[in-house]
């Protein structure tokens, strides 16, 4: 069980809404509770954006709900025809991220067969929630996603290096290795999501800082690096074990995986500035490297059946050391930065 502070914050906007609606004599108090529910969001940007947009699609869903409630009454026909045609009307707005709530709107205002009176009434319900929650999300634990977001790009390498180097030595249990790998998939999907996050806030900025933009390329490479580990991991468990091989493949392919996550964690120890300046690590692409990809092209060329499958494996080696390459040029960009603002 997982209590966070959007666990807190969700309880503490349904708390104060009730409080607000009940101290407003609002007659039905509840939906300002679910309003609240509904409008809590992941970051201070995206609560705005949701808290306008709610305003916006909110007031014209009340407004059909109110003509329908006069024109058709509150059938549940009736209830529904409007219903259809608010989800309409959010989605050529581009707002169907509001759509629930909205919908909740109609079908509170409707229950007056008409009355504007108490479609109002129902209405500002709603709002109050919608406010509570905003309050509650900007002042009370605000998110910090990018603090969030190097945290868990550190606990997500950790599972990473787990699972990376015990792979191919096979020493972990499989439905061990299976549960591990499917955590980390979440987990790096989770990492996608807070980047989307990021991403949407970017674009929003008509003229980003060129530190904020620097910002993005490393956030966006991190999970790239984490997400072409992942692929590795994917391929082994796919290709590798229904390939006939020698122990010596074995060796080779550990040892690969080795310098991989060597390189990677070397590279993050840059980006945390726990590396002496000078000090490089082998990269993984180098001359020994080309050498064992060759070998297992050339099986493949050759059609050897269980080549193929090495092959696979082979290449998604070579794609995360490419990635590790691309990532560890833009810590040596970074550090190289700070040395010049000292």
């Amino acid at each position: 069980m997982n209590f966070g502070a959007r666990v807190l914050k969700t309880g503490l906007a349904v708390t104060l809404a009730l409080y607000l609606a009940t101290l407003l004599k609002f007659s039905s108090p509840t939906g300002a509770g679910i309003a609240a529910i509904f409008a809590m969001q992941p970051s201070i940007y995206r609560s705005w954006r949701h808290f306008l947009d709610q305003i916006q699609t909110s007031t014209a869903g009340a407004v059909i709900a109110l003509l329908g409630g006069m024109l058709l009454s509150n059938q549940p026909i009736a209830v529904g025809i409007v219903c259809i045609l608010v989800i309409m009307l959010s989605m050529k707005m581009n707002r169907s991220d509001t759509i629930g709530l909205t919908l909740v709107t109609v079908i509170s205002v409707m229950e007056g067969s008409g009355e504007w009176q108490f479609a109002l009434t129902r209405f500002l319900v709603l709002m109050t929630g919608i406010v509570s929650a905003f309050v509650i999300n900007i002042f009370v634990f605000p998110p910090k996603p990018r603090k969030q977001y190097i945290n868990q790009i550190e606990r997500v390498f950790n599972s990473l290096s787990l699972l990376m180097r015990t792979a191919v030595s096979h020493e972990m249990k499989e439905s061990v290795f299976r549960d591990e790998k499917n955590a980390l998939e979440g987990s790096i999907r989770s990492l996608a999501d807070k980047y989307a996050l990021f991403e949407e806030e970017q674009k929003q900025l008509r003229k980003p800082k060129y530190s904020q933009t620097r910002q993005m390329v490393v956030y966006k490479n991190l999970l790239s690096s984490l997400q072409k580990g992942y692929e590795v991991l994917d391929a082994v468990d796919r290709h590798y074990f229904q390939a006939m091989r020698s122990e010596e493949t074995d060796v080779v392919f550990d040892r690969h995986l080795e310098l991989l996550i060597k390189y990677h964690e070397h590279i993050l120890l840059k980006f945390q500035d726990k590396i002496k300046p000078g000090i490089s690590e082998t990269e993984p692409l180098g001359d020994d490297n080309d050498g064992f990809l060759e070998s297992v092209v050339q099986g493949y060329r050759q059609g050897n059946t269980n080549r193929l499958r090495l092959a696979v494996v082979a290449g998604a080696i070579y794609d995360y050391g490419y990635q590790l390459e691309r990532l560890d040029r833009v810590a040596d960009q970074i550090n190289r930065a700070s040395e010049d603002m000292d």
